[in-house]
């Protein structure tokens, strides 16, 4: 997809400010100092429209970010480890429950593994939630380019078995410009005009 325009939206610390428009929204999740924020950029050609953070927990609320006029990529507060009070933690899993369950104009949800270590039990958790609420699904698996070629092969097997995948989760890196192209591919399915939110 050419990228001709992204920008912050909006950012919500809860849910009365989430943004009402008509747009649909693919939404990125995954654990604290994942690469959600590289991943978001690296798809929009863009180098710091999300910022990134060497400090896990970086992101405090969900930020919305308008894509060509014509719809919306959501950036969610990353989830474990982050070092922030467990108030604070349970305040950011409560908001992201509801926008996960609740938000009509959601197509489908971006999940990031690092493919290094695979999925954790928060991964594990997440995805079983999302598919208690028929939430599509696409798996990721992010930093491809810190491992040998060799393992890649076997390290995306063993998340596609962990995760229970009918296919390979989609190998990415921002820095040799792997997979891409692939996601992309997944995303416009979700994007299409036909696949309009029910707002009724």
């Amino acid at each position: 997809m050419k990228i001709i325009s992204a920008e912050l939206l909006q950012g919500a610390a809860n849910a009365s400010q989430f943004p009402v428009n008509r747009f649909h929204e693919i939404a990125f999740a995954g654990k604290s100092n994942v690469g959600k924020s590289t991943l978001i950029n690296s798809l929009l050609n863009r180098k710091n429209l999300v910022k990134t953070s060497s400090t896990p927990g970086k992101t405090q609320q969900i930020n919305f970010f308008l894509i060509n006029q014509a719809h919306v990529f959501v950036d969610l507060p990353g989830y474990g480890f982050a070092k922030v009070p467990a108030s604070v933690k349970k305040q950011w899993q409560a908001l992201i429950e509801i926008y996960l369950s609740t938000r009509v104009p959601l197509r489908g949800i971006v999940l990031i593994i690092d493919v290094r270590h695979g999925p954790t039990e928060l991964d594990l958790q997440m995805k079983h939630w999302l598919d208690h609420y028929q939430r599509p699904v696409l798996v990721v698996a992010n930093k491809i380019d810190k491992l040998k070629s060799g393992q890649r092969v076997k390290h995306l097997k063993q998340i596609q078995q962990d995760m229970q995948l009918p296919e390979l989760p989609i190998p990415h890196s921002s820095l040799e410009n792997i997979g891409k192209k692939e996601i992309w591919s997944h995303l416009s399915k979700w994007l299409r005009p036909d696949n309009d939110p029910d707002l009724s």
